[in-house]
């Protein structure tokens, strides 16, 4: 692989991922852990490590914007875009919420699992792979789910260039909405880490304190890479690149396109264009965890106890892949990085994730007490 901008960007990516992969893996950062964990035992320690993970990436976002180091005004996922699907977000939202509970983990947990030797989760990302693909790659999305593009507000049609809750709240009071996006996001980071804050056995954790904040500098290190101060160099050589390489915009993790992206590189692993920030992000993440498992002896071979054990995780793969399409994101996609830009939908997808994943827990509980 010839050096150039767009490898040392690959490069840094997989470094940082590794990174994320392990911290996952020694802190027990988990979103669905985090629902699991209050639904279950009514314990917060997860939920306000995931809180402070936002808390962070929105902070560092407004931060960066204000000083003009990076612009997220366009990126992939398109978080800010005026056209303000609202049910997609709720419905896929929902839908990834269940599945990840069903599946015994979102994208990332699915990759710390594969790292730790968990062959149900190696399933489990081969069944939302190929999933993603058919959503993303082929007529699949649009014969399932285009009836909700009927749905979408189209927010500049009432000339508001952004579903940013900055730009909202500029159209309401004629301010200026780079500058209220800042501040509330300062303020919204405030509250959330002052919630995380307030338990004493949270600030007592050291795990799930740097699981916090190390998610949220993942985030914020991924914007810089892709928007900050190489981006435009970045972007200016894939332009003129022989062969144009993929999804060369600004972005940082999320967790389900790219599956369909690593599984479209598989196809033609000759094709080094195909290689992108999530295809990398992916693999580093399951190295990292790997390694991790293996200095703390920890690796373990698991496979499924039952047939209805892997029907459940096959359906659970499915709704997860088919909802973080739906909703442009997962748990960390929208949950983490798309809140970082203080977009409503993300806002929407986050709170569509907790709910379908705290259904899904008591809808299960009561049928097990049924029993």
């Amino acid at each position: 692989m010839e050096l150039n901008i767009h490898t040392e960007t690959l490069l840094a990516v997989f470094a940082l991922s590794v990174a994320l992969g392990a911290l996952a893996a020694r802190t027990g950062f988990c979103t669905m852990g985090a629902v699991s964990d209050w639904i279950n035992i009514g314990d917060l320690g997860r939920m306000r490590s995931w809180m402070l993970a936002i808390a962070v990436a929105l902070a560092g976002v407004a931060a960066m914007e204000s000083a003009g180091v990076v612009d997220l005004n366009a990126t992939f996922p398109p978080y800010r875009t005026p056209q303000f699907a609202w049910l997609r977000h709720l419905l896929g939202g929902l839908m990834f919420g269940v599945g990840m509970t069903l599946a015994s983990g979102c994208g990332n947990k699915t990759l710390v699992r594969i790292g730790g030797g968990n062959l149900k989760s190696l399933f489990v990302l081969a069944v939302a792979a190929v999933t993603a693909y058919r959503m993303i790659y082929t007529d699949s999305y649009q014969a399932l789910f285009g009836w909700t593009q009927s749905f979408t507000i189209a927010l500049d049609a009432h000339g508001i260039p952004s579903q940013s809750i900055g730009a909202l709240a500029a159209a309401a009071s004629g301010g200026d909405a780079a500058v209220l996006n800042a501040w509330l996001s300062w303020a919204l980071a405030g509250g959330l880490a002052i919630w995380a804050f307030a338990s004493a056995d949270f600030r007592r954790n050291p795990d799930q304190l740097l699981g916090g904040i190390g998610f949220g500098l993942a985030v914020l290190a991924g914007w810089w890479l892709t928007a900050g101060p190489r981006a435009a160099a970045w972007k200016e050589w894939a332009e003129f690149a022989d062969v144009v390489p993929s999804r060369v915009e600004a972005q940082s993790y999320t967790f389900v396109s790219p599956m369909a992206d690593g599984l479209r590189w598989l196809m033609d692993p000759a094709n080094g264009a195909l290689l992108n920030f999530g295809t990398m992000a992916l693999a580093g993440v399951t190295f990292g965890a790997f390694i991790h498992a293996l200095l703390s002896r920890r690796f373990r071979i698991e496979w499924f106890r039952s047939k209805a054990d892997l029907v459940r995780h096959a359906f659970g793969a499915v709704l997860m892949s088919c909802g973080g399409v739906l909703a442009s994101g997962c748990s960390v996609g929208q949950g983490i990085t798309g809140l970082s830009t203080l977009a409503l939908g993300a806002l929407f997808t986050l709170l569509a994730v907790i709910a379908g994943s705290a259904l899904t827990m008591k809808a299960t509980s009561w049928w097990l007490m049924r029993d």
